[in-house]
């Protein structure tokens, strides 16, 4: 017997939004963001920042991993 596959109308709704915002802007992420931005400061909800407004970074005590090496936890 085959079974046709449930489509779940939530996810479907989603992935319909996200193409419409990617259609609406070419696909551009950073103009993307800067739209988000925008409303958001236009919202006046409050926004936490970080004290230090850096960037995250790979912490310098871990070597990166090369192809031949596990990662933590890997079997």
């Amino acid at each position: 017997m085959i079974h046709k596959r449930k489509t779940d109308s939530i996810i479907e709704e989603i992935h319909k939004i996200r193409r419409e915002i990617a259609d609406r802007f070419d696909g551009d992420i950073r103009a993307i963001s800067s739209d988000a931005d925008a409303r958001m400061v236009a919202s006046g909800c409050p926004v936490w920042k970080p004290e230090d407004d850096q960037r995250m970074h790979r912490s310098r005590s871990t070597p990166p991993f090369t192809q031949n090496q596990s990662r933590p936890g890997d079997p």
